[in-house]
């Protein structure tokens, strides 16, 4: 059970509830002398309680920031009351301004504690295995890089780590929101504060505690909330510019009603009466509220938003467009032709897997993997450089090394018009040469498979109102193709054998007529996710580069959280329209009383106040959103199985004081 922490705001607010309660015994058939001790008592907590605080912040900001607190408008229409022989209205209207804010603090403050209930998850000990074999139980952070721990079956990995020795089913979903269970052996990576399911492992640190995914996490996420949307941007410049024509039309209002005979005291409690019901407090509060929630949700469920501004694009996008291998398919490629023009398939293979050795490409993984089945030791290769869109280049002691698409070939001089290699290239598939300088030494073809999720992921996002999804690859068009085909797509869409330019300026051409998000990996797609209106990158879990060069960032590899994240960013969108089409209508519904219809000042303040809490209240519905949920939507993911879960620790609470409401 969830302990409530008592500070100062909410000490306050109960000495403020409580005299609130005394001065209510007034109207109750008490002793008179108990009722003129009590309710004096209680009308002077309330005004000290609640409305001096609230009064020195106010003039405090006021001084210091020159800003309008819509705590000012509460006190000074308290005192108003107040003034003209009407302290219990003043009294009402101090006690629920005093809850409903406490309230919406501690409600927004949940949703800016969502993201570090993930510090709670980290195991505060961990399993070291020093060099003469031996284990110790360390404090987490003395863990140091290049140490090496132990991991037991259901041991909480302490930091991020690469498994030496042993395999096991790892529980991602606090990271990347997967509901499955991630087989993992040695060279695979370990996140912080997953679990280990059923195995033994030895793993090395490769990052701090301090330079973990859950820290980066963290950090991003708390940059993102303090990244204003364009919208909070505006609701904030509107509410303090309206919060100064309050209080002026408050002071014209006085002067007109006492100009109308109204008398100076009834004159007065109309304008605090309209200093309550004009207040802009829920439109203030209606977009913030809805934005952080879902920021929080979106960061439980593995997608990291860099901000509301992300978040609202999202939302309008109506183009989707996609880099083809690693982000449509699995980007874990097999090799399945092979031509060595020598004949010696052995020495060709050490020459590649040499080369392919210095590149995080898939296909460079591919070719390791077949060297290392067909027992070929790579070679020694040097000066290795990556060509974009092109290929890899090194030097083998003998020449220059090389290994890439036809557009290498052509910039090394290289023909590839021998009859094996154009049979090979006949194939829908991956062709990769291999040459010496300007000699052509073979050739191999590797193939990619779809996600699974990658077609029903298009159809959802096609369901849900998306009115173009492309292709966007620097692979050749068979393979293209075949791979479009499988994921129900239309040739047009299928655009093959681009540069990195060629992407950016076809993404370009896109956002001139429609809003566009671009999805790639992070790394290769740089520019192109840099030009988009939103740049997606897929996979980003322990991917530095891909944190940074994205605006959204899906740390699983599945293709459905694109879809949740979409939806999730339309139903913000949706909220926040509900939130200030209600708050502006509630606003002018109480403006109309209060001027034409004798509104009393507790029922201006029951109205007002109450709207505010609702409209956080429906901001807050955002917080559970199937995005954070284990269980997978139906429409793009397969049910998971009950197998392997294993249950979390309980979540800590983390307490943040959250600035109050301004105009």
């Amino acid at each position: 059970m969830k302990r409530f922490q008592l500070d100062q705001p909410v000490i306050l607010t109960a000495v403020t509830v409580v005299g609130m309660f005394l001065a209510i015994l007034a109207f109750l058939p008490l002793p008179e002398k108990f009722v003129a001790f009590a309710s004096p008592i209680g009308l002077s907590l309330v005004y000290l309680a609640g409305g001096l605080p609230a009064g020195w912040r106010a003039l405090v900001t006021l001084i210091k920031e020159r800003i309008f607190d819509i705590d000012l408008l509460m006190v000074v229409a308290a005192i108003a009351a107040a003034a003209v022989g009407a302290p219990f209205e003043g009294a009402v209207l101090l006690t629920l301004f005093s809850i409903s804010t406490t309230l919406e603090e501690r409600a927004l403050g949940r949703a800016r504690r969502s993201i570090e209930a993930l510090m709670g998850l980290r195991p505060e000990t961990a399993l070291r295995k020093d060099p003469d074999g031996t284990v110790s139980e360390v404090p987490a952070e003395d863990l140091k890089i290049k140490d090496n721990i132990v991991l037991r079956p259901g041991a909480r990995v302490p930091v991020d780590s690469v498994i030496v020795s042993g395999r096991s089913s790892l529980d991602e979903s606090n990271i990347t929101g997967e509901s499955l269970p991630v087989a993992k052996g040695p060279g695979s990576q370990l996140f912080e504060a997953t679990v280990n399911i059923d195995g033994v492992l030895d793993a090395e640190v490769t990052k701090t505690v301090e330079e973990s995914m859950v820290a980066r996490m963290i950090a991003l996420v708390t940059q993102a909330q303090a990244a204003k949307a364009p919208s909070e941007r505006f609701s904030s410049w509107f509410g303090q510019r309206y919060t100064v024509a309050v209080i002026l039309g408050a002071i014209l209002a006085f002067a007109v009603f006492y100009l109308l005979g109204r008398g100076w005291e009834n004159a007065l409690y109309r304008s605090a009466t309209l200093l309550v019901a004009a207040s802009p407090c829920a439109i203030v509060i209606s977009v913030p509220a809805a934005i952080l929630s879902a920021l929080s949700s979106a960061a439980r469920g593995g997608v990291l938003f860099k901000g509301g501004g992300a978040l609202e694009t999202l939302a309008a996008v109506d183009v989707f467009a996609f880099d083809k291998t690693g982000t449509l398919t699995t980007g874990k490629a097999s090799v399945t032709g092979l031509v060595a023009l020598d004949g010696d398939e052995q020495r060709f293979l050490s020459l590649v897997a040499g080369l392919e050795a210095q590149s995080e490409h898939p296909t460079a993984a591919a070719i390791r993997r077949e060297a290392t089945r067909r027992g070929a030791e790579p070679v020694d290769v040097t000066e290795v450089m990556n060509r974009p869109s092109a290929g890899i280049v090194g030097d083998d002691g003998e020449g220059q090394l090389w290994a890439g698409n036809p557009r290498l070939a052509d910039q090394m001089g290289a023909p590839i018009d021998d009859p094996e290699l154009q049979k090979l290239a006949a194939e829908s598939e991956t062709i990769i040469y291999v040459g010496r300088d300007s000699r052509v030494l073979g050739g191999f073809t590797v193939a990619d498979l779809a996600r699974p999720t990658s077609a029903s992921a298009i159809a959802a996002l096609r369901e849900d109102g998306v009115e173009k999804v492309v292709m966007m690859t620097g692979d050749r068009r068979p393979v293209a193709l075949r791979i479009g085909n499988e994921l129900g797509m239309e040739p047009e869409d299928i655009h093959a054998d681009l540069l990195p330019e060629d992407k950016v300026r076809m993404t370009g051409d896109l956002a001139t007529s429609s809003k566009v998000a671009f999805v790639g990996d992070g790394v290769n797609d740089a520019a192109a996710l840099a030009r988009a209106d939103v740049g997606i990158a897929m996979g980003a879990a322990g991917s530095d580069v891909a944190l940074q060069a994205a605006d959204v960032a899906l740390l699983s590899e599945d293709m459905g959280r694109l879809v949740d994240a979409h939806r999730l960013a339309r139903r913000t969108a949706t909220i926040i329209r509900q939130n200030l089409i209600f708050a502006m209508g509630a606003m002018v519904i109480l403006v109309t009383g209060g001027l034409f219809f004798e509104l009393p000042l507790p029922l201006a303040v029951v109205g007002h106040e109450g709207g505010t809490v609702l409209v956080v209240l429906n901001g807050l519905r955002l917080l559970r959103d199937p995005i954070r949920s284990k269980q997978e939507p139906k429409s793009v993911r397969k049910k998971p199985s009950a197998a392997g879960a294993v249950p979390l620790a309980e979540r800590a609470v983390f307490h943040r004081k959250v600035p109050r409401r301004r105009g």
